[in-house]
């Protein structure tokens, strides 16, 4: 937890941290129907589908991935190092990088020091602008601050993905697969703007610099991705707890979620 707000010293927290069986499976099995979808979609040149598909594959990927940098999957600790390196395949790029730079995030909200939020701060078309500039910050900075360990999985992630581009382009040439890997690409160079701008810009009157949301359909649509500053306050709470921690917060601080997303 990040503030000295005293009322936020009595919210109860710690019973939404255990996943039951149940939790861990959807989790794990959360991107996979859109990834399928997807797939499919453009094996039969259904691109609208497919593009739709895609970036729900993106969203529910960003959902499994950031529950374990924070370890909070219900996962052994070795078999989530595990799970974020096939999602770095899936989803291009190291997600072992993008959880030095996003640990260093809740650490350094919107300090200079905090290069996941680089586009927190700059008007909307900027945030998209920077997009394709914003992961190879990400990648330059955490092998510049990450562990021995840490850099270890950095480069055994960003050469598998050398690897399978590689494999999709030069030897298997599938078109399904080729366009899955240049929809991750986008979806890459949009994170800057989706995933950052989004809850955190115009937030400097709030009472915590980031956004949230409160309206049960657009949480659902969203994969509850947009509860963000009770994940800032509270960042071990796995994500299908958060619209619980909601309105618990809400009960006792309520002026922490007046900021919404959208």
């Amino acid at each position: 937890m990040h503030t000295d707000d005293p009322r936020l010293l009595t919210l109860e927290w710690r019973d939404l941290l255990p996943l039951s069986r149940g939790d861990v499976l959807r989790e794990l099995s959360l991107s996979l129907p859109w990834l399928t979808a997807s797939l499919l979609a453009e094996h039969y040149a259904q691109y609208p589908h497919a593009l739709a598909s895609s970036f729900l594959f993106f969203l529910t990927g960003l959902r499994q991935v950031h529950n374990a940098y924070h370890y909070a999957l219900g996962l052994p600790r070795q078999a989530t190092e595990w799970l974020m390196f096939v999602l770095s395949i899936a989803m291009l790029g190291s997600m072992h990088a993008v959880q030095i730079n996003h640990l260093r995030h809740h650490r350094h909200c919107l300090d200079a020091d905090d290069v996941e939020a680089m586009s927190a701060r700059l008007p909307a078309w900027r945030a998209v602008l920077i997009g394709p500039w914003f992961p190879l910050r990400l990648h330059h900075k955490a092998l510049q601050v990450g562990s021995a360990r840490q850099r270890r999985w950095i480069a055994a992630e960003l050469l598998a993905n050398l690897v399978w581009i590689v494999l999709v382009f030069a030897l298997l040439k599938l078109r399904v697969l080729e366009y899955h890997v240049i929809a991750m690409a986008v979806g890459q160079c949009l994170t800057a703007f989706f995933a950052v701008w989004t809850v955190h810009h115009d937030t400097e009157s709030g009472a915590y610099p980031a956004r949230s949301i409160r309206h049960p359909l657009k949480a659902r649509l969203t994969y509850a991705m947009f509860y963000h500053v009770e994940h800032h306050l509270f960042p071990a709470v796995p994500t299908c707890h958060l619209a619980i921690l909601a309105r618990r917060l809400d009960a006792v601080a309520p002026e922490f979620g007046v900021q919404h997303v959208f």
